[in-house]
């Protein structure tokens, strides 16, 4: 199947450019199970430093990142709190069960922000008969909540109720930075609220491949455990982690152009008949609306786009997710909203 010409599927789809290439053609790299790795070096040091953290180690992906979180931080039996449709729920394959034998008590939310209060009242009391209340997850910006960004007076809220509780807390970080440059507060401010934290490299960033992993030193000493428990130690992986190093000095800030891409195509699609956004606001880079109305669903409008060159995914059964990134023009998506309009009428 050829590649369609307007790919809004995910920030995941990005390719590196031909900068970001170049820079991974010419990294110094070593090994990085021996901590030989300069690139890889710099990198976790460069995150570290970002999010406020001691240490960092780069991982494969960002699911790991979570995962190992997860069996550093949980015994058999814990629980971890997060919003129902939080990554680690619904894309992990079920992993918590899996690899920490932990379970997850989903709170139901409008927008992935939950309250300090319905923390509260998820934390179980301390009894023989009850899990325990182990870690809480909180994810920045919501995926599932329309890349929505958690004000920080909540973080301090929520994260301020798990400690009281003696539990750990955990950002899924995978689009942080798009809340970081939308909101003007740091990551730095972000992370000082939580025991482990991560960034993605590989969505809006526009890397091949990766994420890393923060937290105090000892932390990060069990996560390396964890990682080659897991299979995901690597040798030269300064080639992958260049990239890294090369997006974070360059394509931060210009996140915002996505943010201001995807308000303007949310607008353009608001206007056509049938379509209606599932969102009051558009603060990030994901847009997601509802095709019911037009009397398809999303699966049949999804393929009429793809026929025509744009790949939109569908969310559900009438459920659509657009997300704008490096790879996306603004004459790109007057194009793509032009297409929408004409299948779904």
């Amino acid at each position: 199947m050829d590649a369609p010409r307007i790919d809004l599927y995910s920030d995941t789809h990005t390719k590196p450019t031909p900068a970001m290439r170049q820079a991974m053609a010419e990294a110094e790299v070593g090994d990085e199970q021996n901590f030989e790795d300069p690139t890889v070096n710099k990198l976790c040091a460069m995150v570290a430093e970002l999010l406020g953290q001691e240490a960092a180690v780069f991982l494969p992906s960002g699911t790991m990142c979570n995962q190992i979180a997860f069996r550093v931080h949980c015994q058999p039996g814990d629980e971890i709190i997060l919003d129902y449709f939080a990554h680690p729920i619904n894309a992990e394959s079920g992993g918590p069960s899996a690899l920490s034998m932990a379970q997850t008590r989903a709170l139901q939310t409008k927008c992935g922000i939950f309250t300090a209060n319905q923390v509260r009242d998820a934390i179980r009391p301390a009894r023989r008969h009850a899990p325990r209340s182990r870690v809480l997850s909180v994810e920045n910006t919501t995926n599932y909540g329309g890349g929505s960004i958690w004000p920080i007076e909540d973080i301090a809220a929520v994260t301020a109720v798990a400690r009281e509780h003696g539990m750990a807390t955990h950002m899924d970080g995978a689009r942080l930075l798009n809340a970081v440059v939308e909101s003007g507060t740091s990551a730095k401010e972000y992370g000082r609220h939580f025991d482990s934290l991560w960034i993605d490299l590989s969505k809006g960033l526009g890397c091949p491949i990766g994420g890393v992993l923060a937290g105090s030193a000892d932390f990060i000493k069990q996560a390396w455990r964890q990682k080659q428990l897991l299979g995901g130690a690597m040798r030269q992986a300064g080639i992958i982690a260049a990239a890294g190093v090369y997006a974070l000095e360059h394509h931060v800030e210009r996140l915002a152009e996505d943010h201001e891409n995807a308000r303007n195509f949310s607008r353009a699609i608001a206007q056509i008949p049938g379509i209606k956004l599932l969102f009051d606001r558009c603060e990030t880079n994901l847009v997601f609306f509802d095709v019911a109305d037009t009397g398809l669903d999303a699966a049949e409008v999804g393929k009429q786009l793809q026929a025509r060159g744009v790949r939109i995914g569908a969310m559900g059964p009438t459920r659509m997710r657009a997300v704008t990134h490096l790879d996306i023009s603004p004459e790109q998506l007057v194009e793509a909203a032009q297409i929408l309009s004409d299948v779904v009428s």
